[in-house]
């Protein structure tokens, strides 16, 4: 007699690491808690992930200064993105309207 394999619907163990912060961070992590009703490491993870995503705009940001302060490769930019814009509508019906849920309907063609 045949036994299927049981698959585990355990979820796998976090990893932690201990991480030194001065006692004024630990309180306002500790407050941060109290307030949001979160555990301090959900709240310093997410912390950690809104200066994650500040830093990349940052960067973004710098890198188009220095694209906006030279002329080739604004010029350069400039027309790569103009190649994409005639992309813009390949295929598609210009009277499809997406929803945020993802269904699609066609607006009413005007005549006259």
């Amino acid at each position: 007699m045949a036994t299927a394999a049981k698959q585990s619907t355990k979820q796998p163990a976090k990893q932690s690491a201990t991480v030194r912060i001065s006692e004024q961070s630990h309180h306002r992590l500790r407050e941060l808690a109290a307030q949001s009703g979160e555990p301090m490491q959900a709240v310093l993870d997410k912390a950690l992930e809104q200066y994650r995503r500040q830093r990349f705009w940052e960067e973004m940001n710098a890198a188009y200064a220095v694209i906006q302060n030279d002329p080739e490769a604004l010029a350069a930019e400039k027309e790569e993105l103009a190649l994409w814009e005639t992309t813009l509508m390949d295929g598609l019906d210009p009277n499809e309207v997406w929803t945020d849920d993802g269904d699609v309907y066609f607006k009413e063609k005007k005549i006259g």
